[in-house]
Protein backbone atom coordinates (compact mmCIF):
# COMPACT_ATOMS: atom_id res chain seq x y z
CA UNK A 1 0.00 0.00 0.00
CA UNK A 2 2.97 2.25 0.89
CA UNK A 3 4.22 1.62 -3.07
CA UNK A 4 1.09 2.45 -4.19
CA UNK A 5 0.60 5.74 -2.67
CA UNK A 6 4.20 6.59 -3.02
CA UNK A 7 3.81 6.21 -6.42
CA UNK A 8 0.44 7.21 -7.24
CA UNK A 9 2.08 10.83 -5.72
CA UNK A 10 4.83 10.74 -7.81
CA UNK A 11 2.91 10.29 -10.90
CA UNK A 12 0.36 13.44 -9.92
CA UNK A 13 3.37 15.35 -9.60
CA UNK A 14 5.08 14.31 -13.12
CA UNK A 15 1.44 15.01 -14.63
CA UNK A 16 1.56 18.71 -13.07
CA UNK A 17 5.24 18.89 -14.13
CA UNK A 18 4.56 17.68 -17.59
CA UNK A 19 1.44 20.24 -17.99
CA UNK A 20 2.99 23.11 -17.17
CA UNK A 21 5.98 22.37 -19.20
CA UNK A 22 4.39 21.33 -22.39
CA UNK A 23 2.63 24.98 -21.60
CA UNK A 24 5.41 27.00 -21.27
CA UNK A 25 7.17 25.30 -24.76
CA UNK A 26 4.37 26.26 -26.82
CA UNK A 27 4.21 29.99 -25.43
CA UNK A 28 4.62 32.45 -26.84
CA UNK A 29 7.76 35.48 -25.52
CA UNK A 30 7.55 36.12 -22.25
CA UNK A 31 5.02 39.11 -21.85
CA UNK A 32 6.36 42.54 -19.96
CA UNK A 33 5.60 43.17 -16.51
CA UNK A 34 1.89 43.98 -15.62
CA UNK A 35 3.10 47.81 -15.07
CA UNK A 36 4.11 47.87 -18.54
CA UNK A 37 1.30 46.64 -20.05
CA UNK A 38 -1.02 48.54 -18.05
CA UNK A 39 0.69 51.92 -19.33
CA UNK A 40 -1.83 53.93 -21.98
CA UNK A 41 -0.46 55.85 -24.59
CA UNK A 42 0.93 59.54 -23.95
CA UNK A 43 -2.09 61.45 -25.14
CA UNK A 44 -1.01 64.21 -27.80
CA UNK A 45 -0.63 68.03 -26.77
CA UNK A 46 -3.44 69.33 -26.38
CA UNK A 47 -2.91 71.91 -29.08
CA UNK A 48 -2.48 69.11 -31.41
CA UNK A 49 -5.12 66.99 -30.37
CA UNK A 50 -8.74 67.16 -30.80
CA UNK A 51 -10.45 67.91 -27.44
CA UNK A 52 -11.04 64.33 -25.51
CA UNK A 53 -14.00 63.15 -25.04
CA UNK A 54 -15.58 62.91 -21.57
CA UNK A 55 -15.14 59.49 -20.07
CA UNK A 56 -18.40 57.58 -20.07
CA UNK A 57 -19.85 57.06 -17.20
CA UNK A 58 -20.09 52.81 -15.88
CA UNK A 59 -23.50 51.60 -17.21
CA UNK A 60 -25.41 48.83 -15.32
CA UNK A 61 -25.13 45.17 -16.22
CA UNK A 62 -27.84 43.41 -15.44
CA UNK A 63 -25.93 40.05 -15.83
CA UNK A 64 -23.10 41.36 -13.85
CA UNK A 65 -25.69 41.98 -11.06
CA UNK A 66 -27.44 39.23 -10.91
CA UNK A 67 -24.23 37.16 -10.54
CA UNK A 68 -22.78 39.38 -7.95
CA UNK A 69 -26.05 39.05 -5.83
CA UNK A 70 -25.25 35.16 -5.74
CA UNK A 71 -21.66 35.41 -5.38
CA UNK A 72 -22.52 37.74 -2.11
CA UNK A 73 -24.90 35.28 -0.88
CA UNK A 74 -22.13 32.27 -1.68
CA UNK A 75 -19.75 34.10 0.35
CA UNK A 76 -22.41 34.75 2.89
CA UNK A 77 -23.17 30.79 3.03
CA UNK A 78 -19.21 30.12 4.49
CA UNK A 79 -19.64 31.96 7.40
CA UNK A 80 -23.14 30.90 8.05
CA UNK A 81 -23.56 27.83 8.03
CA UNK A 82 -20.52 26.52 6.51
CA UNK A 83 -17.91 28.02 8.71
CA UNK A 84 -20.03 27.52 12.05
CA UNK A 85 -20.62 23.62 11.01
CA UNK A 86 -16.99 22.75 10.17
CA UNK A 87 -15.70 24.18 13.47
CA UNK A 88 -18.51 23.04 15.50
CA UNK A 89 -18.33 19.79 14.22
CA UNK A 90 -14.19 19.79 15.20
CA UNK A 91 -14.74 21.28 18.50
CA UNK A 92 -15.71 18.85 21.29
CA UNK A 93 -19.64 18.23 22.32
CA UNK A 94 -19.74 20.07 25.08
CA UNK A 95 -18.13 23.29 22.99
CA UNK A 96 -19.79 22.80 20.22
CA UNK A 97 -22.43 25.86 20.28
CA UNK A 98 -19.90 28.00 21.59
CA UNK A 99 -17.46 27.42 18.94
CA UNK A 100 -20.34 27.93 15.97
CA UNK A 101 -21.71 30.89 18.25
CA UNK A 102 -18.32 32.84 17.52
CA UNK A 103 -18.97 32.34 13.80
CA UNK A 104 -22.73 34.03 14.18
CA UNK A 105 -22.01 36.85 16.42
CA UNK A 106 -19.13 38.22 14.37
CA UNK A 107 -21.62 37.88 11.22
CA UNK A 108 -23.82 39.98 13.65
CA UNK A 109 -21.20 42.18 14.65
CA UNK A 110 -19.45 42.54 11.21
CA UNK A 111 -22.73 43.44 9.18
CA UNK A 112 -23.12 46.47 11.08
CA UNK A 113 -19.89 47.65 11.48
CA UNK A 114 -18.91 47.43 8.07
CA UNK A 115 -22.04 49.87 7.23
CA UNK A 116 -21.00 52.21 9.48
CA UNK A 117 -17.53 52.69 9.01
CA UNK A 118 -15.81 49.57 7.47
CA UNK A 119 -16.53 50.39 4.15
CA UNK A 120 -15.35 53.69 3.86
CA UNK A 121 -11.98 53.15 5.74
CA UNK A 122 -11.20 50.25 3.02
CA UNK A 123 -13.22 51.48 -0.15
CA UNK A 124 -13.01 55.28 0.44
CA UNK A 125 -10.56 57.83 -1.17
CA UNK A 126 -6.64 56.70 -0.20
CA UNK A 127 -5.29 58.68 2.28
CA UNK A 128 -1.38 58.33 1.91
CA UNK A 129 -1.64 54.90 1.25
CA UNK A 130 -2.40 53.84 4.99
CA UNK A 131 -6.59 53.86 5.30
CA UNK A 132 -9.39 54.73 3.05
CA UNK A 133 -10.96 58.39 3.85
CA UNK A 134 -14.27 58.82 5.99
CA UNK A 135 -16.28 60.43 3.34
CA UNK A 136 -18.65 57.48 3.11
CA UNK A 137 -19.29 56.94 6.94
CA UNK A 138 -22.94 55.50 7.40
CA UNK A 139 -22.82 54.79 3.60
CA UNK A 140 -23.37 58.59 2.73
CA UNK A 141 -23.80 59.59 -0.55
CA UNK A 142 -24.73 55.71 -1.38
CA UNK A 143 -28.58 55.29 -3.24
CA UNK A 144 -30.00 52.58 -5.32
CA UNK A 145 -28.28 54.69 -8.06
CA UNK A 146 -24.62 54.47 -6.94
CA UNK A 147 -22.69 52.02 -9.08
CA UNK A 148 -19.63 50.27 -8.58
CA UNK A 149 -17.89 49.43 -11.94
CA UNK A 150 -20.93 47.65 -13.34
CA UNK A 151 -22.97 46.38 -10.39
CA UNK A 152 -25.25 48.45 -7.84
CA UNK A 153 -22.69 49.75 -5.12
CA UNK A 154 -25.03 48.28 -3.03
CA UNK A 155 -23.92 44.95 -3.77
CA UNK A 156 -20.48 45.40 -3.82
CA UNK A 157 -20.80 46.43 -0.22
CA UNK A 158 -22.12 44.05 0.94
CA UNK A 159 -20.16 41.17 -1.00
CA UNK A 160 -16.94 42.92 0.46
CA UNK A 161 -18.86 42.57 4.13
CA UNK A 162 -19.05 38.69 3.96
CA UNK A 163 -15.23 39.21 2.73
CA UNK A 164 -14.29 40.76 6.34
CA UNK A 165 -16.81 38.59 7.76
CA UNK A 166 -14.97 35.68 7.40
CA UNK A 167 -11.94 36.30 8.13
CA UNK A 168 -12.43 37.65 12.00
CA UNK A 169 -14.49 34.38 12.10
CA UNK A 170 -11.28 32.02 10.50
CA UNK A 171 -9.07 33.10 13.80
CA UNK A 172 -11.38 31.70 15.96
CA UNK A 173 -10.37 28.15 15.05
CA UNK A 174 -7.38 28.69 17.01
CA UNK A 175 -9.04 29.91 20.08
CA UNK A 176 -12.00 27.38 20.51
CA UNK A 177 -12.91 25.64 24.22
CA UNK A 178 -11.34 28.20 26.18
CA UNK A 179 -11.78 32.02 25.46
CA UNK A 180 -14.44 34.00 27.07
CA UNK A 181 -17.39 34.63 24.86
CA UNK A 182 -17.22 38.35 25.85
CA UNK A 183 -13.66 38.47 24.75
CA UNK A 184 -14.12 37.63 21.44
CA UNK A 185 -16.91 39.65 21.19
CA UNK A 186 -14.21 42.74 21.69
CA UNK A 187 -11.52 40.96 20.10
CA UNK A 188 -14.17 40.52 17.01
CA UNK A 189 -14.39 44.77 16.64
CA UNK A 190 -11.58 45.27 17.31
CA UNK A 191 -9.47 43.02 15.10
CA UNK A 192 -11.83 44.08 12.40
CA UNK A 193 -11.35 47.57 13.16
CA UNK A 194 -7.46 47.47 13.51
CA UNK A 195 -5.92 44.66 11.68
CA UNK A 196 -9.02 43.78 8.59
CA UNK A 197 -9.55 47.12 7.48
CA UNK A 198 -6.13 48.13 7.32
CA UNK A 199 -4.67 45.56 5.19
CA UNK A 200 -7.82 45.44 3.03
CA UNK A 201 -7.08 49.24 2.11
CA UNK A 202 -3.40 48.27 1.41
CA UNK A 203 -4.24 45.64 -1.23
CA UNK A 204 -7.75 46.45 -2.36
CA UNK A 205 -8.24 49.87 -1.91
CA UNK A 206 -5.72 51.65 -3.30
CA UNK A 207 -2.98 51.44 -0.39
CA UNK A 208 0.77 51.36 -0.36
CA UNK A 209 0.94 47.49 -1.30
CA UNK A 210 -1.97 47.71 -4.14
CA UNK A 211 0.52 50.43 -5.69
CA UNK A 212 3.62 48.85 -5.28
CA UNK A 213 2.02 46.14 -7.61
CA UNK A 214 0.43 42.97 -5.02
CA UNK A 215 -1.70 40.71 -6.43
CA UNK A 216 -4.72 39.17 -4.64
CA UNK A 217 -7.13 37.91 -6.53
CA UNK A 218 -9.41 36.60 -3.55
CA UNK A 219 -7.79 37.11 0.27
CA UNK A 220 -4.70 35.30 -0.18
CA UNK A 221 -3.07 38.14 1.93
CA UNK A 222 -5.92 39.85 3.04
CA UNK A 223 -7.79 36.99 4.44
CA UNK A 224 -6.07 34.03 5.33
CA UNK A 225 -2.39 35.18 6.16
CA UNK A 226 -4.59 37.92 8.35
CA UNK A 227 -6.79 35.31 9.98
CA UNK A 228 -3.81 32.33 10.12
CA UNK A 229 -1.51 34.69 12.09
CA UNK A 230 -4.21 36.18 14.26
CA UNK A 231 -5.12 32.67 14.91
CA UNK A 232 -1.27 32.00 16.21
CA UNK A 233 -0.81 35.09 18.32
CA UNK A 234 -3.92 34.34 19.85
CA UNK A 235 -3.26 30.50 20.38
CA UNK A 236 0.28 31.72 22.28
CA UNK A 237 -0.99 34.08 24.49
CA UNK A 238 -4.21 31.86 25.69
CA UNK A 239 -1.99 29.00 25.93
CA UNK A 240 -3.16 25.17 25.99
CA UNK A 241 -6.71 24.15 26.46
CA UNK A 242 -6.38 21.59 29.55
CA UNK A 243 -7.62 18.70 26.72
CA UNK A 244 -5.15 19.79 24.11
CA UNK A 245 -6.28 16.75 21.71
CA UNK A 246 -8.28 17.55 18.78
CA UNK A 247 -11.98 15.10 19.10
CA UNK A 248 -14.02 15.87 16.63
CA UNK A 249 -17.68 15.65 18.26
CA UNK A 250 -19.25 15.10 14.99
CA UNK A 251 -17.67 14.66 11.32
CA UNK A 252 -21.17 14.51 10.01
CA UNK A 253 -21.37 18.09 10.67
CA UNK A 254 -17.46 18.72 9.71
CA UNK A 255 -17.91 17.03 5.88
CA UNK A 256 -20.98 19.19 5.97
CA UNK A 257 -19.13 22.12 6.51
CA UNK A 258 -16.56 21.48 4.12
CA UNK A 259 -18.82 20.46 1.42
CA UNK A 260 -20.34 24.59 2.15
CA UNK A 261 -17.34 26.26 2.23
CA UNK A 262 -16.93 24.48 -0.98
CA UNK A 263 -19.39 25.59 -2.57
CA UNK A 264 -19.75 28.98 -1.15
CA UNK A 265 -16.10 29.64 -2.29
CA UNK A 266 -17.10 29.84 -5.94
CA UNK A 267 -18.50 32.82 -4.95
CA UNK A 268 -15.80 34.02 -3.20
CA UNK A 269 -13.42 33.82 -5.79
CA UNK A 270 -14.92 33.75 -8.91
CA UNK A 271 -17.25 36.56 -7.92
CA UNK A 272 -14.10 38.51 -7.32
CA UNK A 273 -13.65 39.07 -10.75
CA UNK A 274 -17.04 41.35 -10.02
CA UNK A 275 -18.46 40.51 -13.62
CA UNK A 276 -19.90 37.68 -15.13
CA UNK A 277 -17.35 36.86 -17.55
CA UNK A 278 -14.19 34.50 -18.99
CA UNK A 279 -12.04 35.67 -15.54
CA UNK A 280 -14.57 34.84 -13.01
CA UNK A 281 -15.67 31.32 -15.23
CA UNK A 282 -10.96 31.13 -15.01
CA UNK A 283 -11.08 31.27 -11.37
CA UNK A 284 -14.65 29.14 -10.93
CA UNK A 285 -12.43 26.08 -12.31
CA UNK A 286 -9.05 27.16 -11.24
CA UNK A 287 -11.01 27.07 -7.47
CA UNK A 288 -12.65 23.62 -7.91
CA UNK A 289 -9.24 22.10 -9.59
CA UNK A 290 -6.94 23.27 -6.63
CA UNK A 291 -9.44 22.05 -3.98
CA UNK A 292 -9.96 18.33 -5.59
CA UNK A 293 -6.19 17.97 -6.20
CA UNK A 294 -5.38 18.92 -2.66
CA UNK A 295 -7.65 16.75 -1.15
CA UNK A 296 -6.26 14.12 -3.10
CA UNK A 297 -2.74 15.04 -2.44
CA UNK A 298 -3.42 15.38 1.87
CA UNK A 299 -5.09 12.29 1.95
CA UNK A 300 -2.16 10.37 -0.04
CA UNK A 301 0.50 11.96 1.89
CA UNK A 302 -1.40 11.18 5.07
CA UNK A 303 -2.34 7.99 4.33
CA UNK A 304 2.07 6.92 3.44
CA UNK A 305 2.21 8.70 7.06
CA UNK A 306 -0.20 7.47 9.58
CA UNK A 307 -1.22 4.49 7.09
CA UNK A 308 -5.00 5.34 7.22
CA UNK A 309 -6.53 7.88 4.89
CA UNK A 310 -9.09 9.60 7.34
CA UNK A 311 -12.37 11.82 6.09
CA UNK A 312 -11.43 15.15 8.03
CA UNK A 313 -7.94 14.51 6.28
CA UNK A 314 -10.00 15.43 3.07
CA UNK A 315 -12.31 17.50 4.55
CA UNK A 316 -8.99 19.79 5.46
CA UNK A 317 -6.78 19.08 2.32
CA UNK A 318 -10.08 20.32 0.01
CA UNK A 319 -10.18 23.42 2.67
CA UNK A 320 -5.71 24.34 2.35
CA UNK A 321 -6.78 23.80 -1.85
CA UNK A 322 -9.16 26.34 -1.11
CA UNK A 323 -7.10 28.91 0.53
CA UNK A 324 -3.80 28.26 -1.61
CA UNK A 325 -5.99 29.35 -4.86
CA UNK A 326 -7.90 32.01 -3.40
CA UNK A 327 -5.10 34.69 -4.61
CA UNK A 328 -4.30 33.07 -7.46
CA UNK A 329 -7.60 32.23 -8.46
CA UNK A 330 -8.00 35.35 -11.35
CA UNK A 331 -4.33 35.02 -12.21
CA UNK A 332 -3.18 31.33 -13.06
CA UNK A 333 -3.91 28.68 -15.76
CA UNK A 334 -5.66 25.55 -14.56
CA UNK A 335 -1.61 24.04 -14.62
CA UNK A 336 -0.37 26.68 -11.91
CA UNK A 337 -3.80 25.83 -10.09
CA UNK A 338 -3.19 21.72 -10.09
CA UNK A 339 0.58 22.75 -8.79
CA UNK A 340 -0.78 24.96 -6.09
CA UNK A 341 -3.33 22.53 -5.17
CA UNK A 342 -0.88 19.40 -5.26
CA UNK A 343 1.55 21.90 -2.99
CA UNK A 344 -1.30 22.54 -0.58
CA UNK A 345 -2.44 19.21 0.10
CA UNK A 346 1.28 18.39 0.74
CA UNK A 347 2.86 21.33 3.11
CA UNK A 348 0.05 22.27 5.03
CA UNK A 349 -0.31 18.89 6.26
CA UNK A 350 2.95 18.28 7.57
CA UNK A 351 2.80 22.35 9.31
CA UNK A 352 -0.15 20.64 10.98
CA UNK A 353 1.33 16.92 11.78
CA UNK A 354 4.84 17.58 12.52
CA UNK A 355 5.06 20.89 12.83
CA UNK A 356 2.53 22.29 15.94
CA UNK A 357 3.14 18.97 17.55
CA UNK A 358 7.39 19.91 17.96
CA UNK A 359 6.56 23.58 18.53
CA UNK A 360 4.25 22.71 20.85
CA UNK A 361 1.56 25.62 20.67
CA UNK A 362 -2.52 25.17 20.31
CA UNK A 363 -3.71 25.87 17.46
CA UNK A 364 -7.05 24.23 18.02
CA UNK A 365 -9.08 23.55 14.78
CA UNK A 366 -5.68 24.14 12.76
CA UNK A 367 -6.64 27.96 11.66
CA UNK A 368 -2.88 28.94 11.09
CA UNK A 369 -1.74 25.56 9.71
CA UNK A 370 -4.21 25.69 7.37
CA UNK A 371 -4.62 29.34 6.69
CA UNK A 372 -1.80 30.27 7.48
CA UNK A 373 0.27 28.54 5.92
CA UNK A 374 -1.58 27.88 2.82
CA UNK A 375 -2.73 31.37 2.38
CA UNK A 376 1.08 32.21 2.73
CA UNK A 377 2.16 29.79 -0.21
CA UNK A 378 -0.96 30.60 -1.91
CA UNK A 379 0.13 34.22 -2.01
CA UNK A 380 4.20 33.68 -3.16
CA UNK A 381 3.21 31.27 -5.32
CA UNK A 382 1.20 33.68 -7.44
CA UNK A 383 3.56 35.90 -7.90
CA UNK A 384 5.60 32.63 -9.80
CA UNK A 385 2.34 31.45 -11.85
CA UNK A 386 0.02 34.63 -12.64
CA UNK A 387 -0.16 34.14 -16.44
CA UNK A 388 -0.96 37.27 -18.31
CA UNK A 389 -3.05 35.47 -20.97
CA UNK A 390 -5.24 34.59 -17.61
CA UNK A 391 -5.36 38.32 -16.88
CA UNK A 392 -3.09 40.76 -17.90
CA UNK A 393 -2.66 42.86 -14.92
CA UNK A 394 -0.18 40.07 -13.21
CA UNK A 395 2.83 37.90 -14.68
CA UNK A 396 4.87 36.22 -12.64
CA UNK A 397 8.23 34.81 -12.66
CA UNK A 398 7.70 32.03 -14.95
CA UNK A 399 6.30 34.49 -17.12
CA UNK A 400 9.15 36.89 -17.51
CA UNK A 401 8.18 39.30 -14.52
CA UNK A 402 10.45 37.92 -11.34
CA UNK A 403 9.87 41.45 -9.06
CA UNK A 404 6.25 39.43 -8.95
CA UNK A 405 7.51 36.91 -7.06
CA UNK A 406 9.36 40.43 -4.69
CA UNK A 407 6.52 42.28 -4.51
CA UNK A 408 4.69 39.12 -3.15
CA UNK A 409 7.06 38.47 -0.87
CA UNK A 410 7.02 41.97 0.60
CA UNK A 411 3.47 41.71 0.47
CA UNK A 412 3.14 38.81 2.97
CA UNK A 413 6.23 39.67 4.70
CA UNK A 414 4.18 43.19 5.76
CA UNK A 415 1.10 41.84 6.83
CA UNK A 416 2.42 38.91 8.59
CA UNK A 417 4.46 41.64 10.83
CA UNK A 418 1.79 44.00 11.51
CA UNK A 419 -1.11 41.37 11.78
CA UNK A 420 1.07 39.79 14.60
CA UNK A 421 2.00 42.98 16.19
CA UNK A 422 -1.30 44.80 16.58
CA UNK A 423 -3.24 41.36 17.21
CA UNK A 424 -0.78 40.99 20.56
CA UNK A 425 -1.98 44.44 21.86
CA UNK A 426 -5.47 44.03 20.98
CA UNK A 427 -5.17 40.87 22.68
CA UNK A 428 -3.62 42.65 26.19
CA UNK A 429 -5.98 45.24 25.75
CA UNK A 430 -9.16 42.49 25.94
CA UNK A 431 -7.29 40.82 28.48
CA UNK A 432 -7.15 44.24 30.52
CA UNK A 433 -11.16 45.29 30.29
CA UNK A 434 -13.03 41.58 30.59
CA UNK A 435 -10.10 38.80 30.40
CA UNK A 436 -9.65 36.55 27.77
CA UNK A 437 -9.45 32.98 28.94
CA UNK A 438 -12.43 31.05 30.73
CA UNK A 439 -11.92 29.63 34.38
CA UNK A 440 -11.00 25.98 34.91
CA UNK A 441 -14.12 24.62 35.77
CA UNK A 442 -15.73 26.96 33.34
CA UNK A 443 -13.42 24.96 30.63
CA UNK A 444 -14.07 21.32 32.16
CA UNK A 445 -17.80 21.98 32.27
CA UNK A 446 -18.25 23.04 28.44
CA UNK A 447 -18.21 26.41 26.92
CA UNK A 448 -21.59 25.72 25.72
CA UNK A 449 -23.41 25.50 29.44
CA UNK A 450 -20.52 28.01 31.28
CA UNK A 451 -20.83 30.71 28.46
CA UNK A 452 -24.75 30.63 27.14
CA UNK A 453 -26.49 27.95 29.66
CA UNK A 454 -27.28 25.87 26.71
CA UNK A 455 -26.28 22.60 25.01
CA UNK A 456 -25.93 21.59 21.22
CA UNK A 457 -27.34 18.10 21.87
CA UNK A 458 -30.52 17.24 24.18
CA UNK A 459 -30.44 13.80 23.66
Amino acid sequence: MKRFIVLTLLILTCISGFAFAEEQMQNNPPTPPAAEQATPAQPAPMSEAAPAAAPEPPKLDTGDTAWMIVATALVMLMTLPGLALFYGGLAKRKDTLNTMAMSFVTYCIVSLLWVVYGYTFTFGTDVNGIIGSPEKLLLSGVDANSLSMTIPEYIFIVFQLTFAAITVALASGAYIERMKFSAWVLFSVLWMTFVYLPVAHWVWGGGFLAKLGALDFAGGTVVHINAGIAALVGALVLGKRREAALKPSNLTLVITGAGLLWFGWFGFNAGSAVAANGLAGAAFINTNTAAAMAAIAWMLTEWMHTKKPTVLGLASGAVAGLVAITPAAGFVNIKGAIIIGLLAGIIPYFSVALIKPKLGYDDSLDAFGIHGVAGTMGAILTGVFADPAINEAGAGLLYGNPGQLLTQLIAAGVTILYCAVVTFIIFMIVKVLVGVRVETEHEITGLDESQHGEKAYSL
